[in-house]
């Protein structure tokens, strides 16, 4: 087999970097303020591009930038300006879409690969690409399996690499030419900025919903959204197909997704590679993947044009736990590695407990917990409590509580929930 695929994760902070690194992505992409198509995420800024890129590479971590938006004259300068600041910070490659960012990546030496903005979906575009400077090329979503592995071989050919999306959202439109935000909202998805009006309840025959009943999320059609791309169970074929780099979509997501996509994806790699890819632990990967955020799953593009059955049955996501806030790191005793919380919740011994903060993600069981350096069971909201901790977290640092759940109502524009 050929050298072993890239699993890439997005990234939209600190602590969903160190969710990556920490669960075995060998790249992570990212956006700055403007200019990437996940504009009203989270993003980082500029002046932060050298820390993150120098924790990459103390973890061999590669890092992408995504410059990936429709770019207007008046914006080029600043476009520039982005180029340069993530040159000094020494990025990987600069994920671009516009010609004109392109010809500006390849003036500041960056390597380039070609977004699936691009739609590339045949040999011939392939070739115009490679000739134009670009390193890899990240596939249309539409591209099925069988055209995908001709892909492959021609890439290899023409000494590019392929890239192609295994789990995350899926946009109802052609990589992303929608045009519903921006004619209702004036936010332009291709900008960046979209609203995601697919993702919303419609009420075909002009009625509103009933707020009064207890189960209004259940009412409309959601007959735009589609469900989530996952592809876990057939990640063998899609690496035997020639793909060099598998993409996690999820730059809006919270730290706890990332860490539970890149666990399983990183796992069922090197499973394929190890030749112990397994039923067994397919299911045992779809049961930690439904835990976290997503809408239902689909198998995408990859076998058959999707239809009725890859639209999602009502509104937000379908994951099986959540996290509730549970309180803030007040203090933390690196001799004894123990972590002082003000609780917001009621918390238990075998609890798990999620730490987040501006440099800090950490997932931890309750094992011990102590008031007044006595040993407890239960701690009550309000009170100051002494937990156990197997790593490092620090003060003002969130804390969640991870609980089972049914499903989450939602009526608001589409954000990640946590």
């Amino acid at each position: 087999m050929a050298k072993k695929a890239e699993l890439l994760v997005g990234i939209g902070s600190f602590s969903c970097a160190i969710a990556a690194v920490k669960n075995g992505a060998d790249a992570v992409y990212f956006g700055v303020k403007g200019y990437n198509m996940r504009d009203l995420g989270t993003n980082f800024s500029l002046p932060e591009l050298k820390r993150l890129m120098s924790y990459l590479r103390e973890n061999n971590v590669n890092g992408y930038l995504a410059l990936n938006t429709i770019i207007f004259e008046d914006e080029l300068r600043s476009v520039e300006k982005v180029l340069k600041k993530a040159k000094e910070a020494k990025v990987d490659a600069v994920i671009v879409h516009d010609l004109g960012v392109l010809n500006l990546a390849k003036k500041h030496k960056h390597k380039v690969f070609l977004s699936t903005q691009a739609s590339v979906s045949n040999s011939v575009a392939l070739e115009q690409y490679k000739k134009l400077g670009v390193k890899r090329v990240i596939l249309a979503r539409e591209v099925n399996l069988a055209q995908m592995m001709k892909l492959a071989k021609k890439a290899e050919k023409l000494g590019i690499t392929i890239e192609c999306f295994v789990h995350g959202a899926m946009c109802i439109s052609v990589s992303g030419r929608c045009f519903l935000s921006h004619d209702l909202f004036n936010r332009s998805a291709n900008r960046g900025k979209c609203l995601q009006i697919c993702r919303r309840a419609f009420f075909i025959d002009g009625q509103k919903p009933n707020y009064e009943e207890k189960e209004v999320y259940l009412q409309g059609n959601t007959i735009l959204s589609a469900k989530d791309l996952k592809t876990i169970q057939f990640l063998d074929k899609i690496i035997k197909a020639g793909v060099n780099s598998l993409k996690i979509e999820g730059r809006n997501k919270p730290a706890d997704y990332v860490a539970a996509t890149t666990r399983c994806y990183k796992q069922a790699i090197d499973a394929v590679y190890e030749k112990t890819f397994t039923k067994e632990k397919i299911a045992d990967w779809n049961n930690e993947l439904v835990k976290v955020y997503n809408r239902g799953f689909s198998e995408g593009f990859f076998f058959r044009i999707p239809g009725q059955d890859d639209l999602v049955d009502g509104q937000g996501s379908k994951q099986t736990q959540r996290r509730l806030d549970a309180g803030v790191v007040k203090n933390y005793y690196s001799k004894l590695g123990v972590a002082e919380i003000k609780l917001c919740r009621d918390v238990s011994l075998g609890d798990k407990l999620v730490f987040e903060g501006k440099t800090t993600f950490l997932k931890s069981e309750i094992s011990s917990m102590q008031i007044n350096h006595r040993d407890i069971k239960k701690a009550k909201k309000g009170q100051k409590v002494a937990v156990k901790v197997p790593e490092r977290v620090r003060e003002n640092d969130n804390v969640f509580v991870v609980k089972k759940k049914k499903i989450v109502i939602s009526l608001q524009p589409t954000k990640c929930l946590s």
